[in-house]
């Protein structure tokens, strides 16, 4: 097996593994090689992919089954599809690889910027409040996808997924205009680990105190 057909095949497993759930719960063997293995092809030909996917890091095997690894799994995944060597083979796309693709998409994928061009010496960096709203709802929507936040989304990983496109004091300042305007709800408590980094990295006011969640309205 060429090595465009081994990444093509790797990129095919870790697709049909995230439409199955792999990031949130263990996939059974059967379950997976009934998606990807075709009735020209036996489950050894995808052994190579198996291994040289767990030794990256991208997926977890037990006895029972698979698992995508997050984030590592999800980055290989991504660049596996943005990759020139990804492609549909024959005539027939079957409809789980099309609504998966699509699911991708419309879910995990971040919007397309105009990274090429820098904003205040930032490559990418985010010049307006219109553009943070998107960006930030974005991020909080894969967040929750794929950590299973159950819409309370920790400030601080908004925060780290937007990174240094935007300033500690304009990513403060815009999150609680969202806030204003009944785009999220900004809730109190504090982070699972109670760690100072991550509280400092969530958000405090004079009025309201410290803030470390965020709900979608």
């Amino acid at each position: 097996m060429t090595s465009k057909n081994t990444a093509q095949t790797s990129t095919r497993l870790l697709l049909a593994l995230w439409d199955l759930g792999g990031t949130q719960q263990e996939v059974k063997k059967g379950q997976l090689t009934k998606r990807i293995v075709s009735k020209s092809q036996k489950v050894a030909d995808y052994q190579g992919s198996f291994e040289e996917l767990q030794n990256q890091g991208a997926i977890a095997i037990s006895k029972k089954g698979y698992s995508l690894t997050s984030p590592k799994g999800l980055e290989v995944l991504g660049e596996g599809l943005r990759s020139g060597k990804f492609k549909f083979e024959g005539t027939i796309v079957g409809t789980w690889a099309a609504n998966a693709l699509l699911r991708w998409i419309s879910q995990i994928d971040v919007a397309v910027v105009s990274a090429d061009v820098p904003v205040n010496g930032v490559k990418g960096a985010i010049a307006s409040y219109d553009e943070f709203k998107s960006v930030a709802l974005e991020v909080y929507d894969k967040l929750n996808y794929e950590y299973n936040f159950n819409n309370l989304v920790p400030i601080y990983r908004i925060r780290r997924g937007i990174g240094d496109r935007v300033s500690r004091t304009e990513f403060n300042d815009w999150l609680i205009e969202m806030q204003a305007n009944d785009i999220l709800q900004l809730q109190g408590g504090t982070v699972e680990d109670n760690a100072s980094d991550k509280i400092e990295d969530s958000i405090s006011t004079q009025l309201n105190g410290l803030r470390c969640y965020a709900i979608r309205l």
